[in-house]
């Protein structure tokens, strides 16, 4: 993966546990303590949030006892909500040490680290053998992924024949790039949108069906808005801010967020569901 280090550090936010549920208010830790709904405030780190995994959920077409993978698996919110709604067992790849840190924190805190792993590890080169999963998910990691045929490959390979590969990414739909910095990258040498088409004709390529490939950008822009009326509440009675997407962002997340909601406006980015099934059998050589 092309400008690790960069990635790396862009993600690489001090105390970021605390952080996260010091804005929920808790202070017990203890395993089981808290359920894994009460972090999806703060875990859930993509558009739209818990609402988006909820309406991908089905789309992974995965029985109690599945194996799924997600790549990129950030702190770890998808794989939990996962965990939870289906029983399977999931299993988290991150690059960024902190990330995957604090995942395996809040499993324990929710009580789902029985049904949940998190390894360190990159989308392009994953550490699992073949056919090891019965479906994957990719939630805005693309955006910091730069051989995007690795990623498409590698899932391939570990998916079973049939398996879903489930993509919610940040593609580029216009012209240019947002003003950065950005949620996913302080400056361009990390940040490597591409368009549906590109990330269709890699999957493509590496022996995935497209099911199904659709724009969320106005769900976008509705989330984006409520998020924007609920500071605004907050600030007029006195109250304290909302806990959100914030806590994951640094110093910087007001910026990082206008500018994403400025490109998004623009038409320049949206976020894009695709939704793909693995061959029966390997592509032919090209």
């Amino acid at each position: 993966m092309a400008g690790q280090d960069e990635i790396t550090s862009h993600y690489a936010i001090e105390g970021l546990l605390d952080r996260m549920l010091g804005s929920l208010g808790v202070s017990d830790r203890s395993p089981g303590s808290l359920p894994a709904a009460s972090l999806r405030a703060v875990d859930e780190f993509h558009i739209n949030g818990a609402e988006a995994t909820e309406r991908l959920i089905p789309e992974l077409r995965v029985a109690p006892g599945g194996r799924v993978l997600d790549l990129g698996s950030g702190v770890g919110g998808p794989a939990r909500h996962v965990a939870e709604a289906t029983a399977a067992e999931v299993t988290g790849i991150e690059l960024t040490p902190v990330f995957r840190d604090v995942a395996e924190a809040l499993s324990v805190i929710a009580g789902l680290d029985g049904r949940t792993r998190f390894v360190l590890g990159s989308a392009t080169e994953l550490p699992f053998d073949a056919g090891s999963f019965d479906a994957a998910m990719l939630f805005h990691v693309g955006m910091n992924i730069a051989d995007k045929a690795a990623v498409m490959a590698e899932a391939a390979r570990v998916l079973r024949p049939g398996g879903r590969f489930v993509v919610y990414e940040v593609m580029r739909l216009g012209e240019g790039q947002p003003a950065f910095p950005v949620p996913w990258a302080s400056g361009p040498g990390a940040s490597f949108l591409e368009t549906p088409l590109t990330y269709r004709r890699l999957a493509e390529a590496a022996g995935f069906e497209v099911i199904a490939l659709e724009s969320r950008a106005e769900a976008a822009k509705a989330f984006f808005a409520r998020m924007r009326a609920a500071l605004e509440a907050a600030k007029a009675e006195g109250r304290p801010q909302p806990p959100g997407l914030g806590s994951l962002l640094g110093a910087e997340a007001p910026a990082k967020i206008a500018n994403m909601i400025a490109a998004l406006a623009d038409g320049v980015i949206a976020p894009v569901e695709l939704i793909l099934e693995r061959a029966a059998t390997d592509p032919a050589p090209a």
